[in-house]
């Protein structure tokens, strides 16, 4: 069977190509342009696990493309979506490519006559914003208040919403996961915004940190999960939560300086005060865009992910190492 994984040159659906060419499947990736290098490393991935790799030209911006890149697929892991490294000056600059691209996707699939199933990747952001709730767990059952929440939630939140209109109005089989933020392993040497923070800790850029956390998931785990969601007959129609392992970002910065202190890597575990975040965040977007999560602990569970599809996901200070140990040896880390 044929999966089609969407932006297949991204953090986590370069993930996805490899778990699935693992388990067998035959996989088509799309890419803005199907020539460029960037293909190259999951072009060697096939090689190495002797699976079925091709490629297809689809943005998710626009219509061309999206009836080809789903012809003769089984399934489709529409994993693409922006993520923005700074604050929008117009929201819909998110919004829209993220509501729009997941309709083309869903209609392309809908009307292909042979696709079966949809996982679309959506996030925690689309689960816990613009409540106070303090205590609260959120489950599958929570959804962010849109009226309440930032760009980059708002438009996860929509096109996720849009994305069960659509499966409600046509029958299409569709399945939904909202994972933490993403570390674990790099595939190449493209730094995505999740992993930045651990690069600047590791490079010496941030002697103290800001009292801002995440639940986390390892990537692995978390293509694993998109290819469970996919096999499991009994999760059409559900949604799935995916990292509850909760680590501030001094916890994180204290996890490497224990392992690359010693290694001759200047980490600093240091509080940053509010007062300071705020005077960097005006020159420095990312640190900005952290301001709005400052002091945030939304507690989350994943456990109808691990009692419906027997999910599991390792410990959030494996995931930390790893993706210290991948930027080391994809050299975007000085080595010591």
């Amino acid at each position: 069977m044929k999966v089609l994984v969407t932006g297949a040159t991204g953090y986590l659906a370069g993930h996805c190509v490899a778990e699935l060419l693992t388990e067998g499947y035959a996989v088509r990736g799309t890419v803005r342009d199907p020539r460029t290098a960037e293909v190259a490393h999951l072009r060697a991935l096939a090689e190495r696990t002797g699976g079925e790799l091709e490629f297809a030209a689809a943005d998710l911006t626009s219509d061309a493309g999206w009836a080809e890149a789903v012809d003769g697929c089984t399934y489709v892991l529409h994993v693409a979506s922006p993520f923005p490294s700074r604050i929008p000056s117009d929201e819909n600059e998110v919004i829209r490519p993220a509501v729009d691209g997941t309709l083309r996707v869903l209609k392309a699939a809908r009307f292909s006559g042979t696709v079966r199933r949809v996982v679309l990747t959506s996030s925690g952001a689309a689960v816990h914003f613009g409540h106070d709730a303090p205590g609260h767990v959120f489950t599958e059952d929570d959804w962010t208040d849109v009226n309440q929440a930032g760009p980059y939630p708002k438009s996860k939140t929509l096109a996720e919403q849009a994305a069960w209109d659509f499966a409600r109005e046509t029958g299409l089989e569709l399945v939904a996961l909202q994972p933490g933020t993403i570390l674990g392993p790099l595939l190449h040497p493209d730094a995505r915004t999740s992993v930045e923070l651990i690069r600047r800790i590791m490079r010496g850029g941030l002697p103290a940190l800001p009292t801002i956390g995440w639940n986390i998931v390892d990537v692995r785990d978390l293509a694993r999960l998109h290819r469970l969601a996919m096999e499991t007959p009994e999760a059409a129609g559900n949604r799935y939560i995916a990292g509850d392992r909760f680590l501030w970002a001094r916890g994180i910065a204290s996890v490497l300086a224990e392992r690359y202190r010693p290694r001759g890597y200047r980490i600093g575990t240091a509080a940053m005060p509010y007062w300071l975040t705020w005077a960097i965040a005006r020159f420095d977007p990312s640190v900005r865009l952290a301001l709005t999560f400052w002091g945030r602990q939304d507690l989350t569970t994943a456990a109808k992910a691990e009692e419906e599809l027997g999910w599991t996901n390792r410990p959030p200070e494996d995931s930390v190492i790893d993706t210290a140990e991948s930027l080391i040896q994809l050299d975007l880390v000085a080595r010591r």
